[in-house]
């Protein structure tokens, strides 16, 4: 994680300088870089949650929600939605105080945010010098005009960028030598098999490298992937072995080669290599994600890997578009919930399926225009009949075994089956001619292949964060396990027993 900090005096009262930047929507008629904004939906310039969709002046498009706003304290915070820059998880605010000696204010603007690492420098640059010193000259010049008679939302001319020192930049990081080994607790697959194999146990911790960081997890995601490694379908897991792609904790001991990263750091990841099953673990930082303080360890534990999954594939394996009819199968499960609400939000018409009515119900709360129970009739036929014989644009289905054939028969002609799980088992195998009656395109994407460098995940991220900051999909509170409960926890997960998201609690 990046922190940035920068600092001005203001020769103006507070409440001067503060009414200029309170106006979440007012940035255009005092920064030099901004050419036009506007506020998303017609929402007040101070309400919280309002989002603001800028273009700056070379062209590029930005959004950005505001988070917090206070008069009293004159301070407000906002977070980037989307960006043309990878500025991931960037979240800044400003603060206003005054000066005792003198009517004068003093301004203060920060941020933090995670860059690749290769283009750290270059993005800290930005950040200080076209943003924020930028920004100060910017409004210390429209209170000047303000003071002999000028008109006050006169374009400003453009700021001339002052290199700054690289202390002017603080960036705090704790670092420890490499030592001993230790122990942590954690769950313990020595052999292929059952939930039963899950065992918990006391493990070695091997000790920690020059370019790790070691997490004491907080909250650990279970998810279908997880079964698949127990059973050994996918080979992520070699016995003995941790299982766990996902969880949220926080730093507590840094490798001596590691940037960016401090002890107390709050991080969350969804990625392999496994073993997140566990209370404590080293891990390579590159995919480690910093948390803001708007998002839960909780929340990003129970969404971050079915978040991620949903934005790409409704973004990249297929792109779901207005008008699109959307077929998606295990919909009150953990990403099925997200597909769901996601969807309908990019104006498809969502068909979904569930194995019960009580299911039925969650989804019919997220949003769904159709909802098929599986043990009431043919999901198929219901899908023809729905769409007046034309089909589905695209099936999501991570059921498997007992709906791939199903889907195929409910796709549109160039209909997409989107095959991305098989909890009911292997799909079996089939003749590739007997797609070409409908032009069928089949999708089976790996999660590993959209999120396995920082430049893939980024944007994956992003979309996700935004997504949650602007209500577009919610995450309810998940099922909580003890991490000795895990094998309770796969039972449940694969019997199909439960809805949304499960956890495991360290």
């Amino acid at each position: 994680m990046v922190r940035v900090s920068q600092s001005t005096i203001i020769d103006a009262p507070i409440d001067e300088v503060w009414a200029i930047l309170r106006d979440f929507n007012g940035h255009d008629r005092w920064h030099p870089a901004i050419a036009f904004s506007e506020i998303e939906g017609g929402e007040p310039v101070d309400a919280v949650g309002s989002v603001r969709h800028f273009r700056l002046a070379d062209g590029r498009e930005l959004r950005e929600q505001l988070l917090a706003l206070s008069d009293k304290d004159h301070r407000l915070s906002y977070c980037l939605l989307e960006a043309p820059l990878p500025l991931m998880g960037y979240v800044a605010s400003v603060r206003l105080k005054p000066v005792t000696d003198g009517n004068a204010t003093f301004w203060e603007w920060r941020s933090e945010f995670h860059p690749p690492a290769h283009r750290r420098d270059e993005l800290v640059k930005l950040v200080t010098e076209g943003i924020y010193q930028a920004g100060f000259t910017a409004v210390r010049n429209l209170l000047r005009r303000r003071s002999v008679g000028s008109p006050i939302d006169a374009r400003q001319p453009r700021a001339v960028a002052v290199p700054m020192p690289s202390a002017s930049v603080p960036r705090t990081v704790s670092t420890v030598a490499p030592g001993q080994a230790s122990t942590t607790k954690a769950i313990l697959v020595e052999r292929y098999g059952g939930p039963e194999e899950l065992q918990f146990r006391e493990i070695e911790l091997p000790p920690l490298g020059p370019n790790e960081v070691r997490i004491r997890h907080t909250v650990i995601g279970v998810n279908f992937i997880d079964v698949y490694c127990r059973t050994g379908f996918f080979d992520l897991l070699q016995p003995p072995g941790v299982p766990g792609m996902e969880a949220a904790g926080v730093i507590e001991a840094v490798g001596p080669a590691v940037s960016g990263f401090s002890v107390g750091d709050r991080v969350a990841y969804a990625c392999p290599p496994v073993g997140a099953y566990a209370e404590r673990r080293n891990m390579a930082p590159e995919l480690l994600v910093h948390l803001s303080d708007d998002i839960p360890d909780e929340i990003a534990a129970a969404g971050l890997l079915k978040g991620v999954a949903a934005s790409f594939l409704l973004h990249d394996v297929h792109v779901v578009k207005r008008g699109d009819i959307v077929l998606i199968h295990a919909a009150a499960g953990g990403i099925g919930q997200l597909l769901v609400q996601w969807a309908r939000h990019l104006g498809a018409t969502v068909i979904a399926t569930v194995s019960s009515d009580d299911k039925a119900r969650i989804v019919e709360r997220l949003g769904a225009h159709h909802v098929i129970v599986y043990s009431r009739e043919n999901f198929a036929e219901a899908v023809m009949r729905l769409t007046g014989g034309a089909g589905a644009d695209v099936a999501y289905d991570a059921v498997g075994n007992d709906t791939f054939g199903g889907s195929l028969a409910a796709l549109a002609v160039r209909g997409h089956l989107v095959s991305f799980g098989q909890a009911s088992g292997p799909v079996g195998n089939w003749d590739i001619g007997r797609f070409s009656s409908k032009s069928v395109t089949i999708s089976r994407p790996n999660y590993a292949h959209y999120t396995d460098t920082p430049q893939k995940l980024a944007p994956q991220l992003n979309r996700f964060f935004a997504a949650l900051r602007q209500r577009i999909i919610k995450i309810e509170p998940p099922r909580h396990y003890d991490l000795a409960a895990a094998s309770e926890a796969h039972r449940d997960l694969e019997s199909r027993r439960t809805t949304g998201a499960l956890v495991l609690k360290v």
